[in-house]
C-alpha cells in the first residue's frame, strides 16, 4: 500500500484553495473600506480593537491612491484576526436601515407623483390610509398642478409631499406597533 492508499481523503480536512483565501481577503478588506468610511460615532459603537481603529483613522487622513490601497491591504490582514461576525452584523443594521428609510421616501414621491397625474389617485390613498386629510391633500394636489402649469416654484408641491410623508410614517409606524404587539401563534 503506497502513501496515498493509507490516508483517506475524509480523513484530512481539505486547506481552502487560493482563490477561496483571495475571495475571503477581499471581504475582509471590503468591510474595512466600509469602516473607513463610517463617522467617529459609528466607530465607537463597533468596539474595534485599538490596532484596528488606529489603522482604519489612519486611512482617513491618507489621501493619496497608493498609500491608501496600502492601508486598505492592512486593515484587511488586521481584520484576519478579528471576529467579523459583530461588525458585519452591525454594518449590515446599518445599511438596512438606510435601504428602509429610502424604500419610504420613494413611496411618498411614488404617491405624490400618482396624485399629480392620476385623477383616482386620491381615492386610493384614502382607501389604503383611511386616517388622512383627503380635502387638504386635494387642495395641496389642486394648487401643485397650478403652480406646475404656471412654471411658479413648487412650493405646493413640497407641502403635499411632507404631508404624505406624515401619513404614510404614521401608517407604517401603527403597523409595525401592530406586529410588534401581537402575540406569539404557537
Amino acid at each position: 500500500m503506497t502513501d496515498r492508499e493509507n490516508h483517506a481523503p475524509d480523513d484530512m480536512p481539505e486547506a481552502p484553495s487560493k482563490t477561496r483565501r483571495k475571495k475571503e481577503s477581499h471581504a475582509l478588506q471590503d468591510i474595512g473600506e466600509q469602516l473607513v468610511g463610517l463617522n467617529k460615532e459609528r466607530l465607537a459603537q463597533l468596539s474595534l480593537p485599538e490596532s484596528l481603529l488606529g489603522a482604519v483613522i489612519e486611512a482617513k487622513r491618507l489621501h493619496r491612491h497608493e498609500a491608501l490601497r496600502r492601508q486598505m491591504q492592512y486593515i484587511g490582514k488586521l481584520m484576519r484576526s478579528v471576529d467579523d461576525a459583530p461588525i458585519r452584523a452591525k454594518l449590515d443594521e446599518w445599511n438596512n436601515v438606510v435601504r428602509t428609510q429610502a424604500a419610504k421616501f420613494h413611496q411618498v414621491e411614488d404617491w405624490r407623483d400618482r396624485l399629480l397625474a392620476e385623477p383616482h389617485a386620491l381615492s386610493d390613498l384614502a382607501a389604503e390610509f383611511a386616517h388622512a386629510d383627503t380635502q387638504q391633500i386635494r387642495t395641496l394636489v389642486r394648487n401643485a398642478q397650478k403652480e406646475a402649469a404656471i412654471g411658479k416654484p413648487p412650493k405646493s408641491s413640497r407641502a403635499l409631499f411632507k404631508l404624505l410623508r406624515a401619513v404614510i410614517l404614521d401608517q407604517t409606524g401603527q403597523e409595525e406597533e401592530i406586529a410588534g404587539d401581537a402575540p406569539d401563534a404557537d
